[in-house]
C-alpha cells in the first residue's frame, strides 16, 4: 500500500494481486508510475478545467475593441464622475476625451490637471482639442490609416507660421496651432509643428551664406 497526498487529497495505491512481493526495482518503478498518473489525474481536475472557464470580455469591451475605441489604462483614470457613475465608461476612449475637453473649456481645469484626473496625456488631450474644434465628435473617433500630420503642413501653412513668429517670437506650439486653425481650418498636432519649426531652424543653420 502506497500513499500519496495530491491537492489536499490522500490518493491510496495498492500493488495487483500477485505483485505483492515485485523485485525492489520493479516496485519502486510501479508505485512512481502510479503515482506521476494520479498527479496528472488531479492537475487535469484541479488546473486544467479552470482554465476553461475564464470569463469573456462584456460585448461593450468587445465593440470598443474592434473599433480602435477602447481605453488601454482605465485604471488610471481618476476622476469622480467615472467612479460615481455607471454612464460614464472609464473604458471608453471618446467619452473620456470629450468630458476632458468640456472640464478643460467649461470648468478652466488646466491642461496638466485634466491629464492627472482622466488618466490621458496632455499630447492627447492636445491633439483632440485641435480634432474637435476643426470637426467636432467625429474628430474624437480613431483616424483611418493615411497620411500623417506633415501632409497638412504646405508652404502657405509653413509661410503663416514663420510670419506669427516673426511679429512674436514667444509664440508656443499651442498657440500656433489655434492661429493655423483660425486661418487654414485645419487641425495639426502641437508636436508637429514644433518638428516642423525645428527642421526650418535646422536648414537656416546649415545653409551655406550667399556671396554678396
Amino acid at each position: 500500500m502506497c500513499k500519496a497526498i495530491l491537492a489536499g487529497t490522500t490518493v491510496k495505491l495498492s500493488a495487483p494481486v500477485g505483485l505483492e512481493r515485485p523485485i525492489i526495482k520493479y516496485k519502486k518503478s510501479y508505485y512512481r508510475a502510479i503515482i506521476c498518473l494520479a498527479r496528472f489525474e488531479c492537475g487535469v481536475i484541479y488546473g486544467m478545467n479552470n482554465l476553461t472557464h475564464m470569463p469573456s470580455d462584456p460585448p461593450k469591451i468587445k465593440v470598443l475593441r474592434s473599433s480602435g475605441t477602447l481605453n488601454p489604462r482605465p485604471e488610471k483614470v481618476r476622476h469622480p464622475r467615472f467612479a460615481a457613475a455607471e454612464f460614464f465608461d472609464p473604458h471608453d476612449l471618446v467619452q473620456l476625451k470629450y468630458e476632458t475637453l468640456r472640464a478643460v473649456a467649461t470648468e478652466g481645469q488646466p491642461i496638466a490637471q485634466a491629464a492627472v484626473d482622466f488618466g490621458l496625456s496632455r499630447p492627447t488631450i492636445y491633439e483632440a482639442q485641435a480634432s474637435f474644434h476643426a470637426h467636432g465628435m467625429e474628430g474624437l473617433l480613431p483616424k483611418k490609416r493615411g497620411p500623417k500630420n506633415p501632409h497638412k503642413l504646405t508652404p502657405q501653412v509653413r509661410q503663416h507660421l514663420q510670419e506669427c513668429l516673426a511679429s512674436e517670437p514667444k509664440l508656443k506650439a499651442v498657440e500656433l496651432v489655434r492661429l493655423v486653425r483660425q486661418r487654414f481650418g485645419i487641425a495639426v498636432h502641437p508636436r508637429t509643428v514644433e518638428k516642423a519649426l525645428q527642421k526650418a531652424k535646422r536648414g537656416r543653420q546649415t545653409s551655406p551664406p550667399q556671396n554678396p
